[in-house]
């Protein structure tokens, strides 16, 4: 590639730098990086030092962001130069320039050709969906062998690796799903002890970043109804062309409002309907599911213990963080267990578990949960309030043959002793033991 071409190729890119110096590290230049999630950085540095395409999912405004400039700030405190690094915000506007894989590249190249910088390239590439055949541009500096380019891509879509990107890679990437605080993290940002007290206020504001700088309930309201007509006008109503919105909207009101509860698509059409909305098993079941992968909702299938198969028709859905109740519909019948329930399924998740609703015989087991060999075996109740309670709560899991361990989660001010090998733990102290 001779010199006028290079020059002819980056030159309408190159005044695009100074516009997004501002949010580089460049020349000095600092970034906002927020709480450290060290849960999440420290898993992400040990994937680097290779050309593995490091992925964070999660739904918008949950931090994504953030933990890539942790990520680069912690590079340069181990010696890489800034002018190694290249952030691209493809949310904000003035990012708007990169449409497609080919200005993408143009912008890289342009950055290469400014800089020249020795070593490693990190590139951070944040929204990565935004930008049309972006699979094409990641796969390429990703496999480059002439130039040492380690890239972190961001998306709000649980598909975004489900189709051209994972074919192209072939396991050259590793994911890393990025969720709203955990009650740890509730706690070291607010500086509260880890008690039932800390717990019982995370149970109401939630754990998505932003409210923890909001001053009071109404602002907190505004903020978390703007979120998600933000989430489902950019991630939903666009991406899939949605006509009816407001179907969409009362699924999500219902979906949030009969959280951890079982239900199934049929119920959710005839609800509908009474309440005068038209629609179909095929609509409502599509909408469900990009609601799932915009990671606003997450479905919990029922699997069958003693067939040890996954049951179709039922099963219960789980919102990605309780604010969305509590601030949005906080006149609605709603039990401190069933919020208990999704705290306790989030974590879950956030531990790296598969979880599914167990059900054997005539009883439930709200989860078991999965990672490589592990088996847990879960059941949540909000208080042992009397016998009767604690016969219902400690007879599914009794009934439980597997191997794994099992436990009982609750609020209860006391610690109660293990009875036929289930372990109660109360729900503040739930990270100590998965």
């Amino acid at each position: 590639m001779n010199f006028s071409y290079i020059c002819e190729k980056v030159s309408s890119m190159d005044e695009f730098l100074d516009i997004i110096a501002p949010y580089n590290l460049w020349n000095g230049n600092t970034l906002p990086i927020g709480f450290n999630r060290r849960s999440y950085t420290e898993r992400l540095m040990r994937y680097t030092g290779n050309r593995l395409v490091k992925v964070l999912t999660g739904q918008r405004r949950v931090g994504k962001s953030y933990i890539m400039r942790q990520i680069a700030v912690e590079l340069i405190s181990n010696g890489v130069k800034a002018e190694n690094t290249l952030f691209i915000n493809r949310e904000l506007a003035v990012f708007d320039f990169i449409q497609n894989a080919d200005d993408l590249n143009r912008l890289v190249d342009a950055y290469k050709y400014r800089f020249k910088p020795k070593g490693t390239i990190y590139v951070f590439i944040d929204e990565v969906q935004e930008i049309n055949d972006w699979e094409r541009a990641v796969n390429s500096m990703s496999q480059d062998y002439t130039v040492n380019i380690e890239v972190f891509i961001s998306g709000s879509n649980s598909r975004l690796l489900s189709g051209e990107l994972a074919s192209l890679l072939s396991g050259r990437y590793v994911e890393l799903s990025v969720f709203p605080f955990s009650f740890a993290e509730f706690t070291e940002v607010h500086g509260l002890p880890s008690d039932r007290q800390s717990f019982l206020r995370y149970m109401h504001e939630g754990g998505l970043p932003e409210l923890i700088n909001l001053p009071d309930e109404e602002v907190k309201q505004r903020y978390i109804a703007g979120l998600r007509d933000s989430i489902m006008l950019k991630d939903i109503v666009k991406r899939y062309s949605i006509k009816d919105v407001s179907l969409l909207e009362n699924l999500f009101a219902y979906l949030v409002n009969n959280a951890s509860s079982m239900i199934s698509i049929n119920g959710i059409v005839n609800y509908l309907k009474s309440r005068g909305s038209k629609s179909s098993y095929d609509t409502v079941a599509s909408y469900m599911m990009y609601l799932q992968e915009a990671y606003l909702i997450h479905k919990s299938e029922r699997y069958n213990m003693a067939g040890k198969e996954l049951l179709a028709g039922n099963f219960k859905a789980y919102i990605n963080d309780q604010a969305y109740h509590n601030y949005l519909f906080p006149t609605a019948r709603f039990g401190n267990g069933y919020l208990l329930e999704g705290i306790v399924y989030m974590e879950l998740l956030r531990k790296g578990y598969k979880v599914n609703t167990g059900i054997i015989r005539d009883k439930e087991v709200d989860f078991i949960a999965t990672k490589n060999d592990m088996t847990l075996y879960v059941q949540v109740a909000y208080m042992i309030t009397d016998d009767a309670t604690a016969q219902r709560e400690y007879a599914s899991l009794e009934s439980v043959n597997g191997i794994g361990e099992k436990l009982l989660v609750t609020l209860d001010d006391i610690t109660y002793p293990t009875r036929n090998g289930i372990h109660h733990v109360q729900a503040w102290r739930l990270d100590e033991v998965i």
